[in-house]
């Protein structure tokens, strides 16, 4: 349950409200919510002279609920606006690490002649193998630094784990949670304590209800900017890498109020099907692609085998206009 306290609430009566119905605290632009585990439809006699409104759920997907907002929640990406009215696809690409200079100065060199807006590369990778490529760390996150200043563009990158948590907000505009950190708690509740946009991958081996639940641990701290991020999931399938789940992006865009952004680069794992999965999800209408292109793929240092080129990616970019077009949509 959800219950909008009335304004002028005392303090003392709000935290005994909490206390008795086992309530977290959230503080928003509206004012304080309580929102609890209750699946009740009345609130107790005693407390319901100080209840704005309530709303009640099924589970405990309530805050993400579009049963609660009716409207996608708004949120600004740089200079670029996505869910709310805005109608917008934003793109965000990059190469999957930081490697060097050259490298992510070239990268930044195409997202400004495209007009991608947002860039995106990864300082510190979750790696499968401990023998792979781990990222730059910090001296990554200072070329993306570097690159904003340069370039005007907004970054978005990955947090492994809580202990540089303060180092990405730092230097990100957009914090990004990959699939093997999402049920990392001190992560979700580090990003809930911030006031810049999460993009919340699922993890590959995650229910819907596990997914959003997820991101009701960074709402429900008091960050309302969740983006969620379908990245494909673990399958009977061994011939692609995961299965992106259309179906669940489906199920996001009827069920929550967070934009849904999607990445078929590592949902299939493979350059050569990157493009056409980038134009089926463009026609389901979402909030944005993550697509990963490299100067050189064939000497990335991490996830070679899907990333596009840059001549392939503005191919991939030019086709997709079209298809936003048809389905009342702008690229951006």
């Amino acid at each position: 349950m959800i219950i909008h306290i009335k304004a002028n609430t005392p303090e003392a009566k709000i935290a005994e409200m909490a206390q008795s119905l086992s309530g977290i605290r959230v503080k928003t632009g509206d004012g304080e919510l309580l929102v609890t585990p209750s699946k009740t439809k009345e609130v107790s006699e005693a407390y319901a002279a100080f209840a704005e409104k309530t709303f009640v759920f099924d589970d405990d997907i309530q805050l993400a609920s579009s049963k609660y907002m009716s409207e996608k929640r708004s949120i600004k990406l740089g200079s670029v606006e996505i869910g709310g009215n805005s109608n917008n696809t934003i793109m965000i690409t990059g190469p999957c690490s930081v490697e060097n200079e050259e490298q992510i100065v070239s990268s930044a060199k195409l997202c400004v002649e495209l007009g991608v807006k947002v860039l995106r590369a990864g300082a510190f990778k979750p790696r499968t193998s401990p023998y792979t490529f781990q990222g730059m760390g910090l001296d990554g996150l200072k070329l993306l630094d570097k690159m904003r200043q340069q370039f005007g563009l907004a970054i978005i990158t990955e947090v492994r784990d809580s202990t540089h948590l303060d180092a990405i907000l730092e230097y990100a505009d957009i914090v990004q949670i990959g699939a093997k950190s999402m049920y990392d708690h001190g992560i979700l509740k580090g990003c809930a304590k911030s006031n810049k946009p999460v993009l919340l991958k699922r993890g590959f081996g995650t229910t819907l209800q596990e997914f959003v639940q997820a991101a009701e641990f960074i709402l429900s701290g008091g960050n309302e900017q969740v983006i969620l991020c379908e990245r494909g999931i673990r399958t009977f399938e061994t011939k692609t890498r995961f299965t992106l789940d259309l179906c669940g992006v489906a199920f996001l865009k009827e069920y929550t109020n967070l934009p849904v952004i999607l990445d078929p680069s590592h949902a299939i794992g493979y350059a050569y099907g990157v493009p056409d999965l980038s134009r089926a999800c463009v026609a389901m209408g979402v909030d944005g692609l993550l697509v990963e292109t490299h100067p050189n793929p064939k000497v990335a240092k991490s996830d070679a085998s899907q990333q596009l080129t840059h001549a392939e990616f503005t191919t991939l970019y030019n086709s997709l206009k079209p298809v936003a077009t048809a389905v009342g949509r702008h690229i951006v």
